[in-house]
């Protein structure tokens, strides 16, 4: 570890380029999906007091509880449509420009939410969200596509894994902040809701001293001289001739190549492989359970005789749990490799929530049970930190090539949001139905996510990005001589 620190400080300005990334984006991303739950009853008395000002009655039931269902689940549709644009933005204004205008996005969404009620206005919390969700879908895979053209390929995994711990930080934020001590009182929910404005403009005004990435610079717009400029900025007097000599072979490969739709990824079989290992350890990575658990942890608190008024210092220990795990995981991945890190930690997931759906079935029979189950959410929380919370955001950065890159974030970011949207439209409706029993989809997800990385898919750890599709042509043109290898390749990388 002390070795990994020395060499972490010879890259101190890169250091504090992840800072500034992961402020302003996956941490927008963690501290969003928390913080919605303790102003959610100030939330819903607003809507009625403006119904009542504006009609004169108060709000139905029915439309009292659309109109909150819209609030919470517009942020998902505000994060596809983000994460659509991840693909052309980017490409076309650069990596830098897009998170500035990105950040401007976010402190539009916090003027809104600061002001809705001294507007008296319920349509600008549901504005400020969708553009929240628009900020976390663009930004999340901008953070990583830029973290991922910055570093190192031994330091790539690292870095990039920090995206997931920013998340991690802001899903503790946003529970911390939402306290009824702190900012979760009537008086202070609008300032609740904005609290994102603050990183957005910290980044905003950070980002203006840092470089564009050096791969966008030198393999999209040829720019050699930007390239080396920003290198000497992010990596310091570290020696960058094996980088600029990979960039090159992947310029060269690349040469008079247009930027890839969505389409092209999709459909090529240059990157069919990639395409699986994008979508279904990475992408659907929502159906491992992890936000079933979370579901389920109040009832099961509940079951042990936890105090309804001390739940949510419970769910602060999760959140904490899962940040301090990533933590850890930040030291492995270098080392262990994504593999096995992601493979075993969709094993371990699937055998905790099968003993999980046993012992709820059995909670009633033994007082002891309840408490064993306190153990197994932990114990998946854990697990879930320790592999696939962060490999699902590291991997994605290795897998394609400059061309391939942006349209790729497209496709991971609907399968993620999209499955998102539908775990928290459906999910209680199937928990109703199946009651502890629906884990066992989750399960079979698990094991069907755990044997395809063990089996099929080739480690990534210290490779350069060609080698990487190198390894990954060996699956993509498996039982196809070497010419037709080459020329399908070519072929792909010039539609």
């Amino acid at each position: 570890m002390e070795t990994a620190l020395t060499e972490l400080m010879n890259y101190w300005r890169l250091m504090l380029l992840t800072v500034v990334l992961g402020i302003g984006g996956s941490f927008q991303y963690g501290i969003q999906v928390s913080i919605m739950a303790s102003p959610s009853e100030h939330i819903q008395n607003f809507v009625n007091q403006t119904w009542m000002a504006r009609y004169g009655e108060p709000v139905s039931e029915s439309t009292q509880k659309l109109i909150w269902s819209f609030i919470v689940s517009i942020f998902s549709l505000g994060g596809w449509l983000g994460a659509i644009n991840s693909g052309t933005i980017p490409v076309i204004y650069g990596r830098k420009k897009c998170l500035l205008f990105n950040n401007v996005v976010a402190i539009v969404a916090a003027v809104l939410m600061g002001f809705s009620r001294m507007a008296g206005s319920f349509e600008m919390i549901l504005l400020g969200r969708i553009l929240y969700g628009y900020n976390v879908g663009l930004g999340l895979s901008v953070h990583l596509m830029y973290l991922g053209e910055c570093s190192p390929k031994k330091l790539r995994g690292f870095l990039t894994l920090s995206s997931a711990i920013f998340i991690g930080l802001g899903k503790v934020m946003g529970q911390i902040c939402g306290l009824r001590e702190l900012m979760g009182t009537e008086p202070m929910w609008p300032y609740l809701l904005a609290l994102s404005g603050l990183p957005a403009v910290v980044q905003f005004l950070s980002l203006l001293c840092f470089p564009e990435t050096p791969r966008y610079l030198y393999i999209d717009k040829g720019d050699e001289e930007g390239c080396k400029k920003a290198l000497k900025v992010l990596w310091g007097n570290v020696e960058t001739k094996l980088e600029l000599e990979d960039m090159t072979k992947e310029r060269e490969m690349m040469k008079a190549e247009k930027a890839k739709s969505v389409w092209d990824v999709l459909t090529s079989r240059s990157v069919r492989w990639q395409l699986l290992t994008l979508v279904i350890p990475c992408g659907l990575s929502q159906l491992c359970g992890f936000n079933a658990i979370y579901f389920y942890a109040f009832d099961i608190f509940r079951e042990a005789g936890v105090p309804k008024d001390q739940m949510h210092y419970l769910s602060i220990g999760i959140g904490i749990t899962e940040l301090v795990t990533l933590t850890v995981c930040l030291f492995l991945i270098d080392r262990t490799g994504r593999k096995l890190l992601m493979g075993l930690g969709y094993l371990a997931m699937a055998v905790l929530l099968g003993i999980l759906v046993v012992m709820l079935s059995l909670q009633d029979n033994y007082t002891w049970i309840p408490y064993f189950n306190i153990a197994l959410i932990f114990s998946a929380i854990c697990v879930f930190g320790l592999g696939p919370s962060g490999i699902t955001l590291t991997l994605p950065a290795e897998l394609f090539l400059q061309a391939w890159r942006p349209s790729a974030y497209v496709i991971s970011g609907t399968c993620n949001w999209v499955s998102l949207f539908l775990i928290g439209m459906f999910f209680p409706y199937v928990a109703d139905a199946m009651g502890q029993f629906c884990f066992l989809i989750f399960v079979a997800y698990c094991v069907l996510s755990a044997v395809f990385m063990l089996v099929f898919i080739p480690e990534t750890k210290g490779k350069t990005m060609v080698e990487i599709m190198e390894d990954f042509n060996k699956l993509n043109f498996k039982g196809r001589g070497v010419d037709t290898e080459i020329a399908d390749l070519a072929l792909a990388t010039k539609l």
